[in-house]
């Protein structure tokens, strides 16, 4: 195999690790804050200002950790 195919290879494996992450992050952040801010007992079809408004603040604060954790991970010395 040549050295630019399997180059290829490793950036599409890594490219596909990021995608997964990414989909397991935004399914995990979606059940949290759903579960958090939205009422059990659905009297409206949409949601009210309180649900919306603890959505909005949930999600932000969970990309607002995501970012501080990646941060932390990504100034730590390999072993």
């Amino acid at each position: 195999m040549c050295e630019a195919c399997s180059s290829n290879l490793v950036m599409f494996g890594m490219a596909q690790q990021e995608m997964e992450y990414r989909v397991d992050l935004f399914n995990r952040m979606t059940q949290t804050c759903f579960e958090k801010c939205v009422a059990r007992n659905y009297k409206e079809s949409d949601l009210n200002v309180g649900e919306n408004s603890c959505i909005d603040r949930c999600v932000a604060k969970y990309w607002q950790v995501t970012a501080i954790v990646g941060q932390m991970l990504g100034s730590q010395k390999p072993m």
